[in-house]
């Protein structure tokens, strides 16, 4: 009896204890389950998320073709238009030739416009995702339904101006030449604007480096030309962009320069890339002057390095991205920040020092466009490395001293010196210049003398 009543309370005991493991185990199981769901879920959503910041804009021929098909689709029901979109959504004469890439939801794809190569850009991706002009909303209200009465061209001239100089940074009565050319152009013109030109207009004036590029290239031959639009997307001249990995930046070997004949020979004279590295130091230069000296307010390019210029045949330095460009009056708004140390007051290339008694950064720029260049470009360019066996020639040597000195100006520095630094280093372009042209004219002389004996 005995034994069956512990036999019959160790069975129960058991059953409790194997009752109560299964619960504890049931417990574990559940919470495991539970951490294995919970990390599949962060990491679907850690890929979904890196998918849409880093891979939406990933570079591809299809998506740009897309692109092009929706802006064509707008242009056939008449939502925008522009004098590139008959050729690209009728005629066929643009020509998609490659993506060239996608950065922060802009998209910039290279083509053939009737055989010339051009730039295609757009700071968004779809025409719906900018601003619509107020105006034209204005405009249906005042018509009531159908309403199709259109605007003016001195409405679209007063509101162009407004944009182009809120987007500039500059005041609304500063004296800016481009609206009153572009306005003349409007008033040319004798008629009205469709909805659809205006809203491509207003589309285009959202886009700062659009305004940058269409105020400057009537004033400067240093940015490249907007040669024409549709829509939201627009075509710049194709020029190829200098390289930090190339010593001499830009690809002046592919460059087929020709320009000048020589006396000695019937045969032109054609550049080396050693030849035509001085040529383009003075094209920078010359840049740096128009953008200082000969708008209304200085422009300063706060993201200087190769990939931002390029070069025509002529040897013209073009800037070819200017979305880092401020006129003088932005450019004090971006500067003058909170501040406990100088670093603070880095804004890229361009550089204030910190008040550390009002914690604040100054508006004034510390450094200049001129001493990023000699710094960032001219500093290799007349590096020993490059020059060769002139290195240590007299010339070359005070050219080198000459950059060194540009490179660690400061513009809070005197006029007068900052002048005549930037007139020392012309000087020395101008001699290195002529003085591989005469080197070569010797050359040329020995080979005439030489072919001239044996004949």
């Amino acid at each position: 009896m005995r034994r069956f009543l512990r036999g019959a309370l160790g069975s129960a005991g058991g059953g409790c204890v194997l009752r109560w493991l299964g619960v504890k185990v049931c417990r574990r199981s559940v919470l495991v389950v539970v951490l294995v769901w919970l990390v599949s879920w962060l990491f679907l959503n850690s890929l979904v998320f890196v998918h849409r910041n880093m891979f939406s804009d990933f570079c591809t021929d299809d998506k740009s073709k897309q692109i092009l098909q929706r802006v064509c689709n707008d242009y056939h029901q008449g939502v925008l238009t522009g004098d590139l979109c008959e050729d690209l959504c009728v005629s066929g004469q643009v020509e998609y030739k490659r993506c060239l890439y996608y950065e922060n939801g802009k998209k910039v794809m290279a083509a053939n416009w009737r055989g010339v190569p051009v730039v295609l850009k757009s700071k968004l991706e779809n025409f719906s995702s900018y601003e619509a002009l107020a105006l034209l909303d204005y405009q249906d209200a005042a018509g009531g339904a159908g309403g199709e009465e259109e605007l003016s061209p001195l409405d679209v001239i007063f509101y162009a101006t407004l944009e182009i100089k809120n987007s500039l940074g500059l005041e609304t009565g500063t004296n800016l030449t481009l609206p009153r050319l572009w306005g003349q152009r409007l008033k040319e013109k004798e008629r009205t604007y469709s909805r659809a030109e205006l809203a491509s207009l207003w589309a285009l004036l959202q886009q700062e480096e659009y305004t940058f590029l269409r105020v400057l290239q009537d004033l400067t031959h240093h940015v490249a030309k907007i040669l024409g639009s549709c829509g939201h997307f627009y075509a710049v001249e194709f020029l190829a962009a200098g390289h930090a990995w190339d010593q001499h930046i830009f690809s002046l070997e592919e460059l087929s320069l020709n320009p000048s004949p020589s006396p000695w020979s019937r045969r032109e004279r054609r550049l080396t890339a050693r030849d035509m590295v001085p040529r383009v130091a003075l094209s920078f230069l010359e840049m740096v002057e128009h953008f200082e000296n000969d708008f209304a307010h200085r422009l300063h390019l706060c993201d200087i390095k190769p990939e931002n210029f390029a070069i025509r045949k002529d040897l013209t330095v073009v800037a070819i991205d200017v979305d880092m460009a401020f006129f003088e009056p932005k450019m004090r708004d971006i500067l003058e920040q909170n501040c406990s140390s100088d670093n603070d007051c880095n804004f890229f290339d361009c550089v204030s020092k910190c008040d550390k008694i009002k914690n604040r950064c100054g508006s004034n720029r510390k450094n200049s466009n001129l001493q990023v260049i000699c710094e960032k470009i001219f500093r290799s360019w007349f590096s020993p490395t490059l020059l060769g066996e002139k290195a240590g020639f007299p010339l070359q040597v005070e050219l080198q001293r000459a950059v060194q000195e540009c490179g660690e100006m400061d513009s809070g520095e005197d006029t007068g010196r900052r002048r005549a630094v930037r007139q020392q280093l012309r000087g020395l372009l101008m001699e290195l210049i002529l003085e591989d042209a005469g080197s070569q004219e010797v050359q040329e002389r020995k080979r005439h003398v030489h072919t001239a004996l044996n004949f």
